[in-house]
């Protein structure tokens, strides 16, 4: 994964703007790596969030930092963390099929995809997206020696085919152990690499803009110019500005 440059993140930043999350990932790993939208969305989730990882290194160091609301008083909660501590072993999915038997529903299904992600619909319900996923990635269900669909299975069965697809794909399932500072209440609390790297990446690009407007305004360069010096050369003319 080669590092990109300031102008490529500014115009994936731009082409990311109203996109859903799945898009957003896809199209920051298609910038860097070289390989299309498409292909990127092939990856597990899992796969997809590793690299993501390891693009957030390259961008803004390995050091994660937050806030959690706690979910029994509200008070915000401080997450410190570094990237290492939520990096998981990467999954087998060289057979690219996952069999479960329970209680006689036989099912065989894949692990979930970024491909898979982009055929949600963001303004259906959560359950809705639910069975749309599990559709998406079951291969078969079959029981009493008839197929069934994914809508006929019942929710234990539905809740064993999740388990097994987190413990498959643990990167594309991270869940942080957190506890309140106040109320001393504990909770785990997922972690969205997509979301977290996006919103670092939009302050980013709203700095730089602002950046450009200012140099751009008080010398009159080109923003090709102003890109292609460095951060600490921009920022020593903005310095002189007194910006």
């Amino acid at each position: 994964m080669r590092a990109p440059t300031a102008a490529e993140l500014l115009t994936v930043w731009e082409r990311g703007i109203g996109q859903p999350p799945a898009k957003r990932g896809s199209l920051l790993l298609a910038a860097v790596g070289g390989d299309g939208p498409g292909t990127v969305a092939q990856l597990s989730i899992g796969q997809r969030d590793a690299q993501l990882l390891g693009l957030r290194e390259r961008l803004f160091g390995s050091e994660i930092t937050g806030l959690a609301a706690c979910p029994a008083c509200g008070e915000k909660a401080e997450l410190r963390f570094d990237v290492r501590d939520i990096r998981l072993p990467q999954p087998d999915v060289s057979a690219g099929r996952i069999e479960l038997n329970l209680d006689g529903w036989e099912t065989v299904f894949r692990l979930p995809q970024g491909l898979d992600l982009d055929r949600l619909d963001p303004r259906a319900g959560v359950e809705a997206n639910r069975l749309r996923l599990l559709e998406c990635c079951l291969l078969s269900a079959r029981c009493d020696g008839r197929d069934v669909s994914a809508g006929e299975l019942p929710e234990r069965v539905v809740a064993a085919i999740a388990q097994r697809m987190s413990e498959a794909d643990p990167q594309g399932d991270v869940r942080l152990d957190l506890q309140c500072p106040q109320c001393a209440h504990r909770w785990q609390a997922p972690f969205d690499i997509v979301s977290f790297l996006w919103t670092e990446l939009h302050a980013w690009a709203m700095r730089l803009l602002r950046e450009v407007h200012a140099l751009a305004s008080a010398y009159g360069w080109r923003e090709a110019d102003i890109f292609a010096l460095s951060p600490w050369r921009r920022r020593a003319y903005l310095e002189m500005l007194g910006t």
